[in-house]
């Protein structure tokens, strides 16, 4: 079993609430709002820990809102190691319009990092990292940090022969397209962002492997997944190309879906299993999260029952 450490640089206190409607001008009177540690590495750590899977989950915390951010973690069962952020953590604000069922995301900047801080949250990750296990860097990247800080993670990782899987957005897009990062163990793209990083539509799951299958050839990944939304998730590496479809179920709230996936591939690739049950097992998890209302992720017993409802097919 490999150890698995998920990074979160730019977390946040997640607000969650509702409203007989969203509309402007008047005072919105809301419910009492469900407050979660949200972030990318986060909610995979989260994820792992409710599919029976361990983690360790590096947080950079600051201000009142990272005491509040330490708190949650701990009531929510998440083993965590922190590095001082150079400010407040910052909080994102959800509400949902109950007349519409329409969901409002607000989403806060958080603390700018400068040099030296980046060295001190650089020394606490290369003293966390598991050796042999897997880093999982995923959420967006304070400002601050370099676009390509995951080449500086695969390096350091190397070293102690643990692999590298990036699941982020924005910035590092751009290194990547640059050929700036390489190496990674596995790259995990939205549909959004793959065709970002193409510049062209992906209109079906070949064209989508096809992109894969170029930068699985670059040296940017051994294992590139690139999720299709409600279709499910191709996955590509050096042996295969494979599509595994997304289980049919009713839509609570696509929050979360990507870091369950990420949690499902990454827990079953640490127990050892081929890359395309890895994938069955990400797709079954993704389909799981949305099951749930607001800010959940997914659930183990759901996440179980939909794996013969997320059949896997070589392409």
């Amino acid at each position: 079993m490999r150890e698995i450490l998920t990074i979160t640089l730019n977390p946040a206190v997640d607000l969650d609430s509702s409203a007989a409607e969203v509309e402007p001008g008047p005072k919105l009177r809301c419910d009492a709002p469900r407050t979660d540690p949200g972030g990318g590495g986060i909610n995979i750590s989260r994820a792992l820990a409710e599919l029976g899977g361990t983690s360790v989950a590096l947080v950079a915390v600051g201000g009142a809102a990272g005491e509040t951010l330490r708190g949650l973690l701990d009531r929510a069962g998440v083993t965590a190691r922190f590095v001082v952020a150079p400010g407040d953590t910052r909080q994102n604000l959800s509400v949902t319009d109950r007349s519409s069922g329409a969901q409002y995301r607000f989403v806060f900047p958080g603390p700018e990092w400068r040099q030296d801080d980046l060295a001190r949250a650089q020394d606490e990750i290369a003293a966390s990292l598991p050796s042999g296990g897997l880093a999982i860097l995923s959420g967006s990247q304070p400002e601050g940090f370099p676009d390509d800080f995951a080449a500086w993670l695969v390096a350091v990782a190397e070293a102690q022969g643990a692999g590298v899987i990036l699941d982020s957005s924005g910035p590092a897009l751009a290194a990547i397209a640059q050929g700036r990062i390489q190496g990674l163990e596995l790259l995990r793209l939205d549909h959004a962002e793959a065709e970002e990083l193409a510049g062209r539509d992906l209109p079906d799951s070949a064209a989508s492997a096809d992109l894969a299958a170029d930068l699985v050839a670059q040296g940017v990944a051994r294992m590139v997944v690139l999720a299709r939304g409600a279709e499910g998730s191709v996955l590509v590496t050096g042996a295969g190309r494979w599509f595994c479809t997304a289980a049919r179920v009713p839509v609570r709230s696509r929050t979360g879906a990507g870091d369950s996936f990420v949690a499902g591939f990454a827990g079953a690739l640490a127990r050892g299993d081929a890359p395309e049950i890895a994938l069955q097992h990400g797709v079954a998890a993704a389909s799981a999260a949305v099951m749930t209302e607001a800010t959940a992720l997914c659930r183990r017993s759901d996440a179980e029952a939909l794996m013969d409802d997320c059949p896997v097919r070589a392409l």
